[in-house]
């Protein structure tokens, strides 16, 4: 396959996870209105781009024979599936916080299994963003663009979430394991093309994984989000979708 290949997206989002954290303007309560924007800004490349690529998609899904079943009628039970995996490692963290202060425990996060299961989780996840990546090199500038923009927000809101979970066992170990997770599943991109209907179904668990996280990190209370910023992004990045 002849691949013009553009190294700077994955370069970007790879620099979000370095310096992503020490954007101290954005931290803090109540929640910073440029992470609620960002936020915004992801949901809605996924609900008005990626998910109609999924719907034109469906057709190659269904040439799986061992899919013909299980995913006959629509693809997006694989956001299902994305949403549900990415509620669960939140429940598991949170739970394991709570255990933690009930308890009085003070053994740093990065000895605990719990801080492995979430960064590995989120590695695996990068891995399939990077990979996404590369696959969208084939197509227009444009498609290219308007995905990275929405990755880069979202690896943002991401770090700031896993940051506040993990302190600094997140910015000496955990970011770095999630960078070269990226840059691996970029870099499996440029050797093995997959499938189409299995790109298909990346895609679809990528945007099911992007939804939660962005709304687990918008919901709780205690963050003091503000409604207003997260439907400003993304009714101005809509606009610019709908445009388009």
């Amino acid at each position: 396959m002849e691949h013009h290949v553009s190294i700077w997206p994955v370069l970007v989002l790879a620099i979000i996870h370095f310096f992503g954290t020490r954007l101290r303007f954005l931290a803090g309560v109540p929640r910073s209105v440029w992470l609620s924007i960002a936020g915004g800004v992801s949901v809605a490349y996924v609900f008005l781009h990626l998910f109609p690529e999924l719907s034109e998609g469906q057709e190659q899904v269904s040439k799986l024979n061992w899919a013909e079943k299980f995913l006959s009628h629509h693809v997006y039970l694989m956001a299902l599936i994305g949403l549900a995996v990415f509620y669960g490692l939140e429940r598991i963290v949170v739970e394991e916080k709570y255990k933690q202060r009930k308890e009085g425990t003070q053994e740093p996060p990065h000895q605990q299994g719990v801080f492995w299961l979430h960064i590995g989780s989120f590695a695996i996840y990068n891995a399939l963003i990077g990979y996404i990546l590369f696959q969208r090199e084939e197509g227009s500038l444009q498609n290219l663009m308007l995905f990275s923009i929405a990755m880069a927000l979202h690896f943002i809101v991401n770090d700031f979430g896993l940051q506040e979970h993990h302190h600094d066992s997140y910015r000496r170990m955990g970011r770095w394991v999630l960078v070269a997770a990226l840059v691996a599943g970029w870099g499996v991109g440029y050797v093995v093309e997959l499938p189409e209907a299995l790109v298909v179904l990346v895609m679809a668990f990528v945007g099911g994984g992007v939804i939660m996280n962005v709304l687990k990190e918008e919901l709780p209370e205690e963050r003091e989000s503000r409604y207003w910023a997260f439907a400003l992004g993304a009714g101005l990045y809509a606009t610019l979708l709908l445009s388009l």
